[in-house]
């Protein structure tokens, strides 16, 4: 069975892989995180380390303070990423996340967005309806500093123009 996305599904600001180019770039809005955030995040992930709740404590680590759990923060980053709209109807899948860094900490109070570059657009070999697509993703923070980066990548529908038999 050949997955094929209806024209009339896709959402204003999709694009099919047939649409993307290496070089491509967005950037999301910015999204302030709260200690809500933090305590969310916790209380579902079961991550209670002292760094995010005990203030003593993370008071006399390297951060000199609580910071946002590092999962939390690129949980957010894919909500972020997903307002940009172009997976909308077109994506098939999210095939994984590579070379991924934790480089700076995530505060509370800090405003954060995320950075999207794409790098490889590539049809698949095997089927002619979909391909692979690699971007380049950074989480910034208000001061411009990458807190988090590494490359994810996704399974993208073909334009059904392109997938017509010849």
């Amino acid at each position: 069975m050949t997955a094929r996305v209806d024209q009339s599904e896709r959402p204003h600001g999709a694009l099919y892989l047939d649409d993307l180019e290496v070089g491509m770039t967005w950037v999301t809005r910015g999204r302030t995180i709260t200690e809500t955030d933090l305590v969310t995040y916790g209380s579902w992930s079961w991550d209670t380390h002292p760094l995010h709740f005990d203030e003593e404590y993370s008071k006399r680590t390297q951060f000199g303070g609580r910071i946002f759990q590092g999962p939390g923060a690129l949980a957010v980053a894919f909500g972020l990423e997903m307002t940009l709209g172009w997976k909308m109807g077109t994506v098939l899948a999210f095939l994984g996340i590579r070379e991924w860094e934790m480089l700076a900490p995530v505060r509370i109070g800090d405003t954060i967005r995320v950075r999207e570059e794409v790098t490889e657009v590539r049809p698949s070999r095997s089927k002619s309806d979909r391909g692979v697509v690699t971007t380049r993703v950074e989480i910034v923070n208000q001061d411009d500093v990458v807190c988090q980066s590494g490359f994810w990548l996704v399974l993208s529908s073909r334009s059904p123009a392109e997938n017509t038999p010849r």
